[in-house]
Parts: structure tokens; C-alpha cells; sequence
């Protein structure tokens, strides 16, 4: 009996033990789900065993999140903005055909004048013929890039016919050269100079308006040889003959056996000017030998040498002081050599002749001469001046009123380098005087109208009424604006004289040069070009300048 009994206490205090120890679990998983279901039911005090992010950490997922929205809503939107505009360009729509009862206008030209007209001009108004021997844009101040191969030559042009298959009204574009016109009878005489030439190469078209944008000859001022042996950085081909030209210095000049008297000639470049062509041509240069021709020809590289001719006290006259001398010391630093106040005599097949301020002439070995130098009224200007004794007087070009009509017509308008003005023969001037005259023909257009109609009036009262009309229709004089100028100096750096707030800024360097590239980007005529464009700064910049020639 005691010894059950004795068992019996000893299995009570088992249970009693393992009760007191398994007690406070089951208390806390009875507190536990009781707390958990008290959270869900009621907003009272709860809690977690998981604590909650902290909230800096969810606004700057959220602030990811949207930025990767919006970048992603940016991409497809200009991939289909870039894609519209492109497939717009490349295809264009049906136009009006040649209407009979309108006037016809013949533009001559297809440089910065010609264009900036084209592209303002209102077709419906007329029928419209552009003839030029030329049948694209060139954008004329990446001209020196193009030399050097940091743009490739086609980048650079824009077809006309881009520009005039999306006018209103068919567009003639005829690729011809002017030969004649007749002021008298109104017309003009055109001729196919290419290598394939038709039936028929020669013809005369009349005109009821003309605008003669023909441009401007490289001025070579006499000296003997210049023209016979020297480069000039005018045309396309120029800047093509140039590329091939150094390239082909340097490649004469790694010639087995040559020696150090002639590799030092051939690997001489002069240029002749020192305006911003002078200038843009050097620097783009002196880029080619450091950031190219170090690397493949590093046995010729420290012979090139780069000489600036010029023949004003200094360069670059239309800009500041403080632009001329910061140009001065990138150049000294760049290692191009500047000579001020020297004139070219000569310019033989080996050499230039260069008279110094000191008086005395000196004939200097070099493989290259690059001519940059002025311009020159062609043939057919002066043959068209020499039709007005009295009003072209002024041998540079022709001059105008101040509705840019030619002096002594009444239907022949002047523009661009074919003139003679207080303006500087820029593309800058030409564009604004042919965005101008877009203008002046809508007001033309409008005035021509207004007089048909007069004509066939059949009552006082409403020809009374058009005459009023007409007399409304009055043209402004033209107002060039500057809009400031721009040159790049090599080494990644530009310069810039802008005028702002009636204050002239000027500026200097890498931060310049960015703007520099910015602005010719958005001053070119189409998607296309500012694309190709923008595709050789970049492939220049990862695999370097060609250095192959054909």
C-alpha cells in the first residue's frame, strides 16, 4: 500500500513538473494568436513580430520606380517622334502640278540664299524653277572637318530635291549651269556642263521673277601659281582634294630612303587667311596629327608642322581682342605657327613665297598650300552687271535697294555672295536675306492678285476697294540681325562672339565648343543630317579618322 501510494506522488509531481514547464509556451502561443487576431479585428495597440521598412527606404523605391517610367515613356516617345519625322521626309506627298495663270519664278543657285528661300517660300503662289549646276545644300562652315575626315562628305549635303519634293507645288530643279540673262526679253539661258550629257544640253527658259543667288569665285588676287598648285576650301571637291592631298604628303613622306630635308617639305601644310575658315582649318589639323596620326605614323608625327598665313596685322578682324589673342595662344600651344602681316607672291610646286612685315622675301619649302582667301565675282555676274552701266558701279558684286532688288530692275532680286554690301559675306547674311525674300514674294503673290482682280472690276466702288488693298500691301526694308559668330580652334575648344541683351558675350573654350557643336547641329536643314552628322562625331570619337586613301 505505501509503496502505490508512493508511485502515485511521484507521477503527480511528473505531471505537475511538466505542466510548469510547458506552461509559459503554451501561454505565449495562446498570447501570440490572440494578439495576432486582436491586430485584424480592432486598431488597437498590436504586435508584430516582423517590423515594418523604413520609410526612407519605400520613397526612394518609389522615386526608382518613376524614374524608370518616365525614362522608358521618354525613349519610345522620341523613337516614334524620330521615326514619323524620318518616314515623313523619305516619303512625300502628291503636289500641285505647273498652274498656267501663275507666275513663273527662277531662283539661280542652290547655296545658303537659294535654300533659306526654298524653304520659306510658298509654291502655291508660283511656279517655281531652281536651276543650278550643283542639285544639293552644302553646309559650307563644316567644310574643314570634312578635309580632315572628322565628317564624311555626304553628311554635310542635303539633296534639293529633299526640300523641294514637300512644297505645295511641284518644284522645277533643272542641274545646269547658267550661262546668260537677258534682262530685256526675261530670260535665261542654261547649259549641261556634266559628263553625260542628252539630245538637248543647252536652253533658255523665260521668268517673270528672278533671284540670282550664284555665289561668289575664290579670290586668288593675281599672284602666280595659286590657282595652278594651291588648295582652296570653297566646294566640296576642294575640301576632298585637301583630305587626299595631306594624306597623300604623309604617305610620300614615310617612303623608304627619303630624306629629313624632304620629309620635313612634305610634311609642311600652309594655309593661306586667317579668317574662320583659315582658322576652323588649322585647328581641325592639328587635331588630325595629335589625336590620329601619333598613333599610326608615330615616326612623322613630330615633323608635321602647320603654318597660318595672313595678311592683316591679325587674325580672325570680325571677332574681339580678348578672342584674337586667346585663339593666338591655343595656336602657340597647338604649335601652329602664325605669320601676320605676310603676303603670298608666289605660290610654286614645292614652295610659297611670303614677304614678311620686315620687307624681305623668303621662299619657304612645303608639301601643301590650302587657299582661303577672299571671294571674287564670277563670269556671269559681271556680264549681268555690265547691262546697267549706271547702277552697277561697284566692282565687288551687285548691288541692291533695300528690298534686296538689283539696282536698275524691277524683277531681278540679289542675294548672298554674288553682292556687294555693307554686310560681310556670310552664310549667316545669305540665309536671312532668303528667308526675306520668302516673304516679300507672299506679299508680291498677294499684291499681283489684288491688281488681276482690278483689272476686271466691273464697278467704281469695288475697284476703288482693290486699289485700296493694294495700296496696303507694303514692303518692309530688309534688317540684318547678327546673331553673333563662331569659330573652332582646334583642341575641343571654339570661340564665340554673341551678342546678348544688346551686350556683346564672347567666350572660350571646351564649354564653348559644346555650344559651337550644338549650334550647327540645330542649324542644319533636316533629321537626316543633323543624324549622320552627329553618328561621325561619335564614330570619330571611338575609332579615330580614316587615314585610308583612294
Amino acid at each position: 500500500m505505501q509503496a502505490a501510494r508512493h508511485l502515485r506522488l511521484i507521477s503527480t509531481s511528473r505531471t505537475l513538473v511538466r505542466s510548469h514547464v510547458y506552461a509559459p509556451k503554451h501561454f505565449l502561443t495562446t498570447s501570440t494568436s490572440r494578439a495576432q487576431s486582436g491586430s485584424v479585428a480592432s486598431t488597437g495597440t498590436t504586435v508584430s513580430q516582423t517590423p515594418p521598412p523604413p520609410p526612407s527606404q519605400g520613397r526612394w523605391r518609389y522615386f526608382l520606380q518613376t524614374l524608370g517610367r518616365m525614362t522608358l515613356v521618354t525613349v519610345i516617345g522620341a523613337s516614334a517622334t524620330f521615326y514619323y519625322i524620318a518616314h515623313k521626309e523619305k516619303n512625300p506627298g502628291p503636289q500641285l502640278p505647273f498652274d498656267p495663270s501663275k507666275k513663273t519664278l527662277v531662283i539661280l543657285g542652290s547655296g545658303w540664299g537659294a535654300t533659306s528661300l526654298l524653304k520659306g517660300l510658298d509654291t502655291g503662289d508660283y511656279n517655281t524653277i531652281v536651276v543650278s549646276p550643283k542639285n544639293f545644300f552644302l553646309f559650307t562652315p563644316l567644310l574643314p572637318s570634312v578635309a580632315v575626315g572628322t565628317l564624311n562628305a555626304r553628311s554635310i549635303l542635303q539633296p534639293t530635291r529633299y526640300l523641294t519634293r514637300h512644297k505645295e507645288r511641284q518644284v522645277l530643279v533643272i542641274e545646269a549651269e547658267a550661262k546668260g540673262v537677258d534682262p530685256v526679253n526675261k530670260t535665261v539661258t542654261l547649259s549641261d556642263d556634266s559628263e553625260i550629257q542628252g539630245q538637248i544640253s543647252s536652253t533658255t527658259i523665260p521668268y517673270d521673277y528672278l533671284v540670282y543667288a550664284v555665289g561668289a569665285e575664290t579670290q586668288t588676287f593675281g599672284i602666280p601659281g595659286v590657282k595652278e598648285h594651291a588648295c582652296f576650301m570653297k566646294e566640296l571637291h576642294d575640301a576632298e582634294k585637301v583630305q587626299r592631298r595631306f594624306l597623300d604628303c604623309v604617305e610620300s613622306a614615310a617612303f623608304p630612303g627619303q630624306s629629313n630635308e624632304e620629309k620635313d617639305r612634305l610634311l609642311h601644310m600652309v594655309v593661306v587667311g586667317g579668317g574662320p575658315t583659315g582658322i576652323e582649318l588649322s585647328g581641325e589639323l592639328r587635331d588630325f596629327l595629335e589625336e590620329d596620326l601619333k598613333s599610326w605614323y608615330p615616326e612623322l608625327a613630330s615633323r608635321i608642322r602647320i603654318t597660318l598665313v595672313e595678311a592683316l596685322p591679325n587674325v580672325l578682324p570680325s571677332f574681339s581682342k580678348e578672342l584674337i589673342a586667346y585663339t593666338e595662344r591655343t595656336f602657340k600651344e597647338s604649335n601652329i605657327d602664325i605669320l601676320t602681316k605676310t603676303m603670298v607672291r608666289k605660290v610654286n610646286e614645292k614652295s610659297v613665297v611670303l614677304k614678311g612685315p620686315d620687307g624681305v622675301e623668303r621662299e619657304v619649302p612645303c608639301g601643301m598650300v590650302v587657299w582661303a582667301a577672299g571671294n571674287t565675282s564670277r563670269q556671269i555676274t559681271r556680264d549681268l552687271m555690265a547691262n546697267f552701266p549706271e547702277d552697277q558701279t561697284n566692282k565687288r558684286g551687285i548691288t541692291f535697294d533695300d528690298h534686296l532688288r538689283m539696282k536698275g530692275t524691277r524683277d531681278i532680286f540679289a542675294i548672298g555672295d554674288c553682292t556687294s554690301s555693307s554686310y560681310a559675306p556670310t552664310a549667316q547674311v545669305a540665309s536671312q536675306q532668303g528667308s526675306y525674300l520668302a516673304r516679300v514674294f507672299k506679299l508680291l503673290a498677294k499684291k499681283d492678285k489684288l491688281e488681276a482682280d482690278l483689272s476686271s472690276a466691273k464697278t467704281s466702288e469695288e475697284a476703288e476697294r482693290l486699289k485700296k488693298k493694294i495700296d496696303k500691301v507694303k514692303l518692309k526694308p530688309f534688317h540684318y540681325s547678327h546673331q553673333g559668330s563662331l569659330a573652332y580652334i582646334g583642341s575641343d575648344k571654339a570661340i564665340a562672339d554673341l551678342p546678348i541683351f544688346g551686350r556683346e558675350w564672347t567666350s572660350g573654350g571646351v564649354a564653348t565648343f559644346m555650344f559651337w557643336r550644338s549650334a550647327y547641329l540645330s542649324t542644319l536643314f533636316s533629321l537626316r543630317n543633323r543624324s549622320l552628322v552627329a553618328g561621325d562625331w561619335v564614330r570619330v570619337k571611338l575609332w579615330g579618322r580614316d587615314v585610308s586613301r583612294d
